[in-house]
């Protein structure tokens, strides 16, 4: 398996600044074509064929599951952590690295260097308590990327999985009940109000249909139904929720208002494009879950969400994006947004088969196996 990334790179999270300039007018902060990603384990380059990806604003943490498992940092301070040796898990935040061991939990400080970690909680075997869920669920609770780091969960609750946005966060069940609490000032806890909870509550509006995964952006929140279907909930300013956005609709309205005026003088470019807003319905908060159509239709296997755009991938091995895209964290090879999902054909120009996704705050790493490999899943 190989790992891809494009979007925001301005410390070098994605590729090496000397590694991608190949000419004085090449921009290093924006890789807007997907490239393969690289660290340096025991001082020789290598490629991430076994690993999971973690990414925070200014870092990614690759974790390296074959043979002695270790965690290689890309970005600000970037470096091979010596004490992750052994670790089964591994999250990044601007502040803190948390590695999960077979028997303990440890959160570094990125901005001490120190011989002990910040923080430890031990823990029985991973196969007792665990099982296959990931960080930021810990036994009992989960971690956050500041002090205090752990939080009890109810165990009525049986979370399956966690995802944590800017300042609200998603549980999954393992009825597939989605519930969520925190800050709902942009709709992106789905309680069809804008009002936000101290403590978990159930989404009501998704009651009855199991979901299989979820994932929260910095203000909106998604999840997979068992059938494969997205539901969008939250901000969708730039359009991270596929749904039609005023802000992205409304600079080419005015273009071809004003070449419309250009060719016929007496046509007031202004009154067409107020005709033509009429018939549009923008969408600044979606303050309850939205059933999102992917064009063409298509089941989704997994889905990630960045601060303010999303990424989406198919059984089929397909990735979709759609959201802001001023770093290139859309992997068109453009610095546009996307009010509507669209496929990254770098992927399949190439014949790979896409199997993972994870966004960063501002840029996007894709897991790729060969074509034939990906059918054989």
């Amino acid at each position: 398996m190989r790992w891809f990334g494009f979007g925001f790179n301005a410390f070098g999270q994605i590729c090496a600044q000397d590694e991608s300039v190949q000419e004085e007018s090449v921009d290093t902060v924006k890789v807007i074509h997907p490239s393969e990603l690289r660290c340096h384990v025991d001082s020789s380059s290598c490629r991430l064929k076994t690993s999971r990806i973690s990414a925070s604003w200014s870092r990614r943490a690759s974790l390296h599951l074959a043979g002695v498992s270790c965690v290689c940092l890309a970005g600000f301070g970037s470096c091979v952590c010596t004490e992750s040796r052994g670790c089964t898990d591994a999250s990044i935040s601007e502040s803190h690295l948390t590695l999960v061991f077979l028997d303990r939990v440890e959160s570094w400080d990125l901005q001490k260097k120190e011989e002990t970690p910040a923080w430890r909680m031990d823990i029985k075997p991973q196969s007792e308590s665990l099982g296959d869920v990931t960080l930021p669920l810990v036994p009992g609770g989960y971690l956050v990327s500041k002090p205090p780091f752990y939080h009890t969960l109810s165990p009525h609750l049986k979370a399956k999985s966690l995802a944590l946005g800017a300042e609200h966060a998603l549980l999954l069940s393992a009825s597939g009940a989605i519930y969520s609490w925190g800050l709902g000032s942009h709709g992106q806890l789905g309680h069809s109000n804008l009002l936000s909870e101290e403590e978990p509550r159930a989404v009501e509006a998704l009651w009855g249909m199991p979901m299989s995964s979820v994932a929260a952006g910095g203000w909106h929140s998604i999840c997979i139904s068992n059938g494969g279907d997205l539901y969008v909930w939250g901000w969708n300013e730039s359009g991270q929720l596929g749904l039609p956005s005023r802000c992205l609709r409304k600079a080419p309205l005015q273009k071809s208002s004003q070449k419309a005026g250009e060719l016929c003088p007496a046509t007031s470019s202004h009154e067409e494009l107020q005709e033509e807003e009429k018939h549009e319905v923008f969408i600044s908060i979606q303050a309850f879950p939205a059933l999102l159509d992917v064009t063409p239709p298509c089941e989704i296997r997994a889905v990630s969400c960045g601060s303010r755009h999303t990424a989406a991938v198919t059984i089929k091995g397909d990735l979709y994006t759609w959201g802001w895209g001023e770093y290139g964290q859309l992997g068109h090879q453009t610095l546009t947004s996307a009010d509507e999902p669209q496929r990254v054909e770098f992927f399949t120009a190439e014949q790979m088969h896409v199997v993972d996704v994870v966004c960063g705050t501002w840029n996007t790493f894709a897991a790729v196996v060969k074509e034939e490999e990906g059918r054989s899943q």
